[in-house]
């Protein structure tokens, strides 16, 4: 179902944001990221001259590498187009993200690690994002695994460990504590 139909508008800016997850042929995982600013107008940059409509005001690479266990191995970071020549300058600093597990307090650590000056403004808010794709990129491998275990356990005639599958309960409207959708998942792993 599409939104509403709009007011009369004129375009001014758009970000693309396209992140990719990627499992590695060593076990790990690359999780991808791709930002791009552009404006549908010309403007003056004290830096870059004319930014013509459509080219890349921001234009921003960032790669994380992620185990099983959720935890950072790795991330670099690349600025292509930024609006100041001073910019590309931060993208090392996100290597500091190495041995950060993504959970719990993800964003704190980020902000201690790459907050302010340490980083760059849009390359940091990309990262909670990359988070949530790391989650939907390994969290479905790990649960093919525990179910190949739990299949293998069988076929020796071995009790299987239990079923674990970590339900965010709580975190939006389909895992309220009550809702259909958690009911029938704690139903499903009870059998």
């Amino acid at each position: 179902m599409p939104l509403s139909p709009p007011a009369a508008r004129q375009k001014l800016h758009r970000r693309l944001i396209d992140i990719h997850g990627y499992q590695r042929e060593d076990g790990l995982y690359d999780i991808e990221a791709w930002l791009e600013d552009t404006k549908s107008y010309p403007f003056e940059n004290q830096d870059r001259g004319t930014i013509q409509p459509g080219e890349a005001l921001h234009g921003m690479w960032v790669r994380m590498t992620v185990g099983e266990d959720m935890v950072i191995h790795a991330c670099e970071a690349a600025s292509d187009f930024t609006p100041y020549t001073i910019c590309p300058q931060a993208a090392p600093n996100f290597a500091s993200l190495a041995g950060v597990a993504i959970g719990p307090g993800f964003n704190r650590a980020v902000k201690e690690r790459v907050g302010g000056t340490l980083g760059c403004t849009h390359l940091r808010e990309v990262l909670a994002q990359m988070a949530t794709v790391a989650f939907q990129t390994i969290g479905p491998m790990r649960w093919r695994k525990a179910r190949a275990a739990r299949e293998a356990a069988i076929a020796r005639g071995e009790t299987p460990p239990p079923a674990k599958r970590a339900v965010p309960i709580g975190s939006c409207y389909a895992y309220a504590p009550d809702s259909p959708v958690v009911m029938r998942m704690q139903e499903q792993a009870e059998e």
